[in-house]
């Protein structure tokens, strides 16, 4: 897994990106996400079918302490809920082709409870966001190559990037995934 050194993880706002190599990789970024989160966030995931949005958040899944088999992408119950460390509601969007039909699903609720909510599709629902949330795009390079960007829109979501950042350094320094 590389990193863009032009960007830095500790500044509020700024972006960080990685390209991972594999499944495993884009999923070992996912799980430091999850370990990285406290109460309360909320991360929008966009990019193509195919680019690995799921994965992503089978890994964040894990690093909260949901077993990972358990998760599925939720395209036709549109919103899975899972017990963990923290609660983690995972709702995907890629069947609502009106962002109206949005308005019904409640997912204002879910991003207001202390647990943490993962929106696939997120760009179709921009009005249920909260102001600081976590952007998340995804594209694929290629093969198994995808380039993960990270991008905070707030003070808290930035901090949620730093502890995921040092969670991963520590991996990268160790060995260990």
């Amino acid at each position: 897994m590389t990193t863009n050194p032009a960007r830095v993880a500790d500044k509020a706002g700024s972006a960080v990106a990685w390209e991972t190599t594999s499944a495993a990789e884009t999923h070992a970024l996912g799980k430091a996400l999850g370990e990285a989160c406290v109460e309360r966030e909320v991360m929008a995931l966009v990019g193509p079918l195919g680019a690995g949005k799921t994965c992503l958040v089978r890994g964040i899944a894990e690093g909260l302490g949901v077993p990972t088999e358990l998760v599925t992408s939720p395209t036709f119950v549109l919103i899975h809920e899972y017990a963990g460390r923290l609660a983690l509601y995972h709702a995907d969007l890629y069947r609502l082709e009106e962002r109206d039909a949005v308005n019904g699903l409640g997912l204002e609720e879910y991003t207001e409870t202390p647990g943490v909510t993962v929106i696939e599709w997120a760009e179709r629902a921009p009005g249920v966001l909260p102001h600081d949330h976590l952007w998340i795009t995804l594209d694929h390079l290629g093969g198994d190559r995808r380039r993960v960007a990270l991008h905070p829109r707030g003070a808290r979501s930035a901090e949620l990037v730093a502890r995921a950042v040092a969670r991963l350094a520590a991996q990268l320094r160790t060995g260990g995934a």
